[in-house]
């Protein structure tokens, strides 16, 4: 049984899912990117602002703006203290309402799978990046296991239900993520795969926060109650507890960085 499109319309439970797993590797990304201070910045895809949150703490850019289409995600990154002075606009990743060279560095935060056309996605990135600009992206490992709910993933398949996946799935492959950047003869291009961990206190924290995943929760939504209670004791007994009963479960994504040559 296949679900449908993947859904982004609870900002504030979103933050408490993925935008935590965003923020743990997006401290090893921006150690990765080692970007100048005071540079003109552009978070495309910018969901709640988990990782534009980064970006300003960390990076003291001069200009920062984040688009994302969910005007739900918009408000909830406004509403973080430390972007008041970030512009933020309602855009899609193909299309940005931005001039050329207008910023020095670009960058998608798990969201390249999710533009329909990928390639769109970084022609759009180059356009509005200065030459020598940065252009990066890092990206969960969906297909092989690096998916943070890959333990319900994994269950739920086995009874015959299939998350719905980002429309561009695939490229969150590092083979298909290096011949994108390549295509687009951007220089200097590295890429990265970063390993993180995340600490639940017991088993109930793991469920309440994992399945608050935009594909998660509506796929859990239309399983019947038995189904549900099997799906989570099955979980329960393929995850490692450690002694005191508290979770240690670690998730890995596909990081890709390169320089704009126009």
């Amino acid at each position: 049984m296949t679900q449908g499109k993947i859904k982004f319309e609870d900002a504030s439970g979103y933050d408490q899912m993925m935008g935590v797993w965003s923020q743990l590797v997006g401290d090893e990304f921006l150690k990765w990117l080692a970007p100048k201070k005071g540079q003109r910045w552009i978070d495309i895809g910018c969901g709640g602002g988990a990782f534009t949150e980064q970006l300003m703490l960390g990076c003291a850019p001069s200009y920062l703006a984040g688009v994302d289409p969910s005007e739900d995600q918009l408000a909830f990154a406004q509403r973080r203290p430390s972007l008041k002075t970030a512009e933020f606009r309602k855009s899609d990743a193909m299309e940005l309402p931005f001039q050329e060279n207008e910023f020095d560095a670009a960058t998608m935060a798990l969201v390249l799978f999710f533009v329909p056309e990928p390639r769109r996605g970084v022609a759009e990135m180059q356009r509005v990046t200065r030459p020598g600009a940065s252009v990066s992206a890092y990206l969960w490992d969906i297909h092989n296991g690096g998916f943070p709910p890959e333990p319900i993933k994994a269950q739920l398949k086995k009874i015959g239900v299939d998350l719905p996946l980002p429309p561009s799935s695939h490229i969150s492959e590092m083979t298909n993520l290096r011949s994108l950047w390549t295509e687009f003869q951007l220089l200097n291009i590295e890429t990265q795969v970063i390993k993180v961990s995340r600490h639940f206190n017991n088993f109930d924290e793991f469920w309440s926060v994992t399945t608050k995943s935009a594909s998660i929760k509506p796929t859990l939504s239309n399983l019947p109650t038995n189904v549900l209670a099997d799906l989570r004791e099955a979980v329960h007994g393929e995850l490692s507890l450690n002694a005191d009963g508290s979770i240690t479960y670690s998730a890995f994504a596909n990081a890709i960085k390169g320089n704009v040559s126009k």
